[in-house]
């Protein structure tokens, strides 16, 4: 019994769909290639600048485009924290050694 349940779960599972689709992340990375700072990590201004920056006519597509928006200038936002954090430890482990 156990077996055949566990077998219906794999084929189940094999026809899953990716989590975002290729065409929303292509046009969300060209978006933000083109225009670098004027997104930020807020999804409804984000939504806002997509329709003046793109002709995207389809709420749902530009919600998915502004949501991936989001999470990639969070991403970004997020390293250069880090990034700069790592230069400031530098600087003070130089200090110390001086």
């Amino acid at each position: 019994m156990k077996c055949s349940n566990i077998a219906i779960t794999l084929r189940l599972n094999n026809n899953l769909g990716k989590v975002r689709p290729e065409q929303v992340k292509k046009i969300a990375r060209e978006l933000l290639k083109r225009y670098p700072n004027r997104f930020s990590t807020d999804f409804e201004s984000n939504k806002k600048l997509l329709k003046s920056a793109a002709a995207i006519y389809s709420p749902k597509l530009r919600n998915r485009i502004a949501g991936y928006i989001t999470r990639l200038a969070a991403i970004s936002k997020a390293a250069e924290a880090e990034e700069t954090a790592e230069t400031v430890e530098q600087g003070a482990e130089e200090e110390e050694t001086e």
